[in-house]
């Protein structure tokens, strides 16, 4: 399976931070799926223009096509102004309609307090859902207290970002095997 870990933001540490131990566990606990760290803040992404998504060049274009190759994905992303930021949503506008058709796609946000954490469940979630993906119901919501430095010091946050990482995958291959199921019902 190709597990794509977005960090949508170009500013601060901490999505970044939060994403590597989602990383680390998927590979000490799934090795044997392919695991890529896509941090936007390495990259000179356009702005959406309206194009197909396979007409973008440079950092663009390997962007998008890494996220269109995806089976799963988890979107990282902090709140500023208690939105996501305008970089990630950057992302979503320059994928098709559908992108994220047959896709599993889970959730993770970082905040400075608790007074933002419904922000994925009423910004992230409908785009998700508009664009067709297989949205995990829970996600992982971590607030500034729970970092220092560019550590994790809260092993509750370990413990869901690890549960994360297995529920993304028990989904993703749930909805594959019903995909294929339902394909080999057509006898063609």
């Amino acid at each position: 399976m190709n597990i794509v870990l977005l960090s949508g933001s170009v500013a601060g540490s901490k999505t970044r931070t939060a994403m590597e131990y989602v990383k680390a566990a998927f590979e000490k606990n799934h090795p044997e799926h392919s695991v890529t760290l896509l941090d936007l803040a390495d990259y000179d992404i356009q702005f959406s223009d309206g194009r197909n998504f396979m007409d973008y060049g440079g950092d663009t274009g390997m962007l998008t096509e890494n996220i269109m190759d995806a089976d799963a994905l988890v979107i990282g992303t902090p709140i500023f102004q208690a939105s996501i930021p305008g970089t990630l949503k950057n992302v979503f506008d320059l994928l098709p309609q559908d992108g994220f058709r047959d896709k599993t796609v889970s959730m993770l946000a970082s905040a400075g307090s608790s007074k933002h954490f419904l922000i994925p469940e009423t910004q992230l979630k409908p785009i998700l859902g508009y664009m067709k993906a297989q949205v995990l119901q829970s996600y992982v919501f971590i607030e500034e207290r729970h970092f220092s430095g560019k550590e994790i010091i809260d092993d509750d946050v370990i413990f869901r970002i690890d549960r994360l990482a297995e529920d993304t995958l028990i989904l993703a291959e749930t909805y594959q095997k019903i995909k294929e199921e339902k394909e080999a019902s057509y006898g063609f």
